[in-house]
């Protein structure tokens, strides 16, 4: 009596042949119909197996971006070695400066991270008019100097002031290869629930064309050249081929001119490697790895869907694609960032500064990719957790935060649990 158990079928036996056995039944075949003097050669030993590679691990925070090539792992590593080192006076700090290194600022949960320090902002208004105080140091307070005479401090004139919390810069390489006709493609004509959102068109100090602004709270700043090189000189005094003038304290010229012993610009080309230090610093965060996922649960599944209910996905975007990149890492990339990168009024929430494309109450959407490491929370860090961020969103998000607010405490609280997935 015959098994009902079936074999492997024949389809699948015939592609389990390995291929040497293949090439010795055909030679075999071409001596039979031979003169037959000839012995049969013995057949190829089969061909060697190319050696399993381990499984890649999933880039972790601060990590390169998975699939540089060595010359990229190697500009990786040059830039990182310039982003955690320490500047000195010798080397162009100051003279007025807040930290003496990107890395004191940009540390957690990794080197590249964020921080809870905060710059501060300041600026005058007077009925519609934002005055940025340029010619008595504004709109920047710098906290720091080489020498107590030249200590900044907030005008009297000032009537707004504003804090601005560290951001972190991981992946933003793939932020950057987001074509902007893919960012100008979320802006509405017409608002729905209330957003709308726009572009912060900027003129690009690295390339002189007019781009999308993307990096910044504000979104001031469309490269990362260019916002190594604004960094370099407004954060720690170091001029460059990009921002060439140095920042006076308090506007005062004759200070400047008594404190600053370095030759502009501080941030020389390097002869051996044709880099300065900024582009070296653009090297380094093109390719910072984005922020690790967490894995899928359950619970956050269902906060997914609390957050698309609510409405949260009118500004923060779940994905967006890049464009071509000589880095093949960067190439076509779906990037999970969750942000339109567009600007939106957020009403009492806006900072009151005016800076680049920016009115006193817009600011751009932060990705939430990472959040979860990033605490405190918003720009000048007033929240302490993700609830206290949501209930004090406003202007364009305030309809998804009375949505969010309706939720209860249970749903309120498996939205957040997503949010820490992402």
């Amino acid at each position: 009596m015959s098994s009902t158990r079936q074999g492997p079928s024949i389809e699948r036996q015939i592609h389990s042949v390995t291929p040497w056995l293949v090439v010795s039944a055909m030679l075999l075949m071409s001596i039979s119909t031979a003169s037959g003097q000839q012995k049969p050669p013995p057949p190829p030993p089969p061909p060697q197996q190319p050696p399993k590679q381990p499984p890649q691990a999933t880039p972790q925070f601060g990590d390169p971006v998975a699939g540089l090539t060595g010359q990229q792992l190697a500009a990786f590593n040059a830039g990182k070695g310039e982003f955690t080192d320490r500047e000195t006076p010798a080397d162009g700090l100051g003279p007025i400066f807040n930290r003496d290194s990107c890395v004191a600022c940009h540390s957690g949960p990794a080197v590249g991270g964020s921080s809870n320090i905060t710059a501060t902002r300041f600026g005058r208004v007077s009925g519609s008019t934002f005055d940025p105080l340029t010619s008595l140091g504004g709109s920047l307070l710098q906290e720091k100097a080489i020498s107590p005479e030249g200590l900044e401090k907030i005008p009297a004139q000032a009537n707004v002031t504003a804090l601005r919390q560290t951001t972190a810069l991981f992946g933003m390489g793939l932020i950057e290869a987001i074509p902007d006709a893919t960012i100008l493609k979320g802006v509405r004509t017409k608002a729905v629930d209330g957003v709308l959102g726009r572009a912060a068109m900027v003129q690009d100090v690295a390339s002189g064309k007019t781009m999308v602004g993307r990096f910044g709270w504000k979104a001031q700043q469309a490269t990362l050249l260019a916002f190594a090189g604004d960094a370099y000189v407004n954060e720690m005094g170091i001029t460059n081929r990009l921002f060439p003038t140095e920042n006076a304290p308090n506007g005062n010229l004759d200070l400047l001119k008594k404190l600053d012993k370095v030759k502009d610009p501080e941030d020389p080309v390097n002869p051996a490697t044709g880099k300065a230090g900024i582009d070296a610093l653009a090297d380094y965060m093109r390719m910072l790895a984005p922020p690790p996922t967490q894995s899928t649960t359950a619970s956050t599944v269902f906060g997914a869907k609390f957050f698309l209910d609510c409405g949260c996905t009118s500004c923060h975007t779940p994905s967006m694609t890049t464009g071509g990149s000589p880095i093949t890492a960067l190439n076509n990339v779906t990037v999970s960032l969750y942000s339109d990168l567009l600007l939106h009024d957020m009403g009492s929430l806006g900072d009151g500064i005016v800076q680049g494309a920016a009115n006193a109450h817009e600011m751009k959407t932060p990705p939430l990719w990472g959040v979860r490491a990033s605490a405190p929370y918003l720009h000048d860090g007033r929240a302490k957790t993700l609830d206290n961020a949501i209930q004090a969103h406003d202007g364009e998000a305030k309809s998804s935060r009375d949505k969010y607010l309706k939720l209860s405490s249970d749903q309120q609280k498996l939205l957040v649990e997503f949010l820490n997935s992402l």
